[in-house]
């Protein structure tokens, strides 16, 4: 690869490391091509792109976005995944596909600007899917107003309940 064409790599690299919500580092040493190409299929559903870069492109393109912590995990062959849409889906991807193939294996990443370690990878990957959590938010803000209106009908309730009971004794009674 000549000088220009690395130059430009580094600069793509650097571009997408700044603007992707999440970045995950792997080895994937051992994949078969049958392995990579369904990984890297799972990946482009979820609008994550998937490449693999040499380590020393990836270090200049680190260094440029203020990420130098990311050296630490350029060691070996490496793919870098980036998730430009969702922070959590490049994690939860790879760490699922790592359980099922042992080959593959989590190094490191990038959460919103911070180098983050493989345990951090693996917290990420863990997190509700980003409907589940819209989901959870929606129901923490309905909650009270469904208590208050349970609270506010409560008097009402119990009059009712009062009545009905007062009806029985009297139909008891006739």
């Amino acid at each position: 690869m000549a000088r220009p064409e690395k130059e430009a790599v580094v600069k793509e690299v650097h571009e997408k490391l700044t603007r992707s919500q999440a970045v995950v580092l792997v080895d994937f040493r051992g994949l078969t091509v049958q392995e990579a190409t369904e990984l890297r299929k799972k990946l482009r559903e979820a609008g994550v792109e998937f490449r693999v870069i040499k380590n020393t492109l990836i270090r200049f393109a680190a260094e440029k976005a203020d990420l130098s912590d990311l050296s630490v995990y350029l060691e070996g062959p490496t793919a870098i995944a980036f998730g430009y849409d969702d922070p959590v889906s490049p994690a939860k991807i790879l760490s699922e596909f790592a359980k099922d193939h042992k080959k593959l294996e989590l190094k490191g990443g990038v959460l919103e600007g911070k180098v983050i370690d493989q345990a951090m990878v693996t917290a990420l990957a863990e997190l509700p899917s980003r409907e589940v959590l819209l989901g959870q938010l929606v129901g923490l803000f309905q909650a009270p107003i469904r208590n208050l209106a349970n609270v506010l009908s409560a008097p009402l309730r119990n009059t009712v309940y009062v009545l009905e009971a007062i009806r029985q004794k009297k139909a008891e009674v006739a």
